[in-house]
């Protein structure tokens, strides 16, 4: 009997997996022109940081491919090229953490009173909505993997990429993406817990997407910052969400290091959702599901 209810709540969450999968294939032109979009800024960044290497070369009378930012007696820098790829590789991190409207979905739910449908049916709020981000993830990453490969090779004739890590190494780069997923969902879920307490929270969520976007290092790695700021940014969560998964594939942190990160990036995944368990239990001892 037990085994029947496991095969039931898994087909469940499957079937909401694949009838959102088909929803959201549905939308593959927008998926597709918002990825092309997004290569303007990234053209940008890549762009601005060449020019910072192009100074430094300058000022130290060298050429640019070896100048190194951010090397310390205990980790090497980031040379012109291995910047360049993680500037690149960051995207691909964000392409998985990244979970526009969930927090903005929660909240709309609960001030509307549409989350009592998640009450009287049997279907966990938390798990529907896992369930509609992997398929809302698979789509996009299968849209958008064409045009990123194109513009990896376009830059590859410019820039020479870090050596392809090995097999555990790369193994340990999927894994980083994978859990950066889940700390992305939980911690969007957990701002939109918020809801049943605050009756607006876009205030707050630009706020803590401002913070998260720098100290994710979505910006420039979080080793080009002096310590003890790279130590204690490091030793937080968000890490994970950016620059923690493109560190992995340029061969910044490997072997026991890896180990380690990915342990911890375990423990936040974990962290988080507790944490969105207990809010949402909290919360609906308020919730009173009024409209709707």
């Amino acid at each position: 009997m037990p085994s029947f209810g496991w095969r039931a709540t898994a087909a469940k969450y499957f079937n909401i997996f694949r009838a959102s999968l088909v929803e959201r294939m549905a939308y593959r032109g927008d998926f597709l022109l918002g990825t092309v979009l997004r290569f303007l800024p990234v053209l940008t960044t890549v762009l601005l940081w060449h020019a910072v290497y192009l100074g430094a070369a300058a000022k130290q009378e060298v050429p640019a491919d070896e100048v190194t930012l951010g090397g310390r007696a205990d980790r090497p820098g980031f040379t012109h090229d291995e910047m360049i790829a993680y500037l690149l590789l960051i995207h691909v991190s964000r392409m998985f953490s990244s979970m526009p409207g969930l927090a903005t979905g929660i909240t709309r739910d609960v001030r509307e009173g549409s989350l009592k449908k998640y009450l009287v049916q049997p279907l966990d709020m938390i798990g529907y909505l896992l369930a509609y981000r992997v398929a809302h993830k698979t789509a996009y990453i299968a849209t958008s993997a064409i045009p990123y490969a194109l513009l990896f090779l376009v830059c590859a004739f410019y820039v020479r990429f870090p050596v392809p890590p090995d097999f555990l190494t790369f193994a340990g780069y999927v894994v980083s993406l994978l859990l950066g997923f889940l700390i992305g969902f939980f911690f969007e879920a957990c701002l939109g817990m918020a809801g049943f307490w605050l009756l607006e929270i876009s205030s707050l969520l630009w706020v803590v997407t401002t913070i998260t976007y720098f100290i994710s290092g979505q910006m420039f790695p979080l080793d080009l910052l002096p310590s003890p700021w790279n130590e204690i940014l490091k030793a937080a969560p968000f890490q994970y969400l950016a620059y923690f998964p493109a560190s992995v594939f340029v061969g910044k942190v490997t072997g026991w290091e890896l180990a380690k990160g990915l342990l911890l990036q375990g423990f936040w995944v974990v962290a988080f959702a507790l944490l969105t368990r207990f809010l949402y239990g909290r919360g609906l001892r308020r919730y009173s599901a009024f409209g709707g």
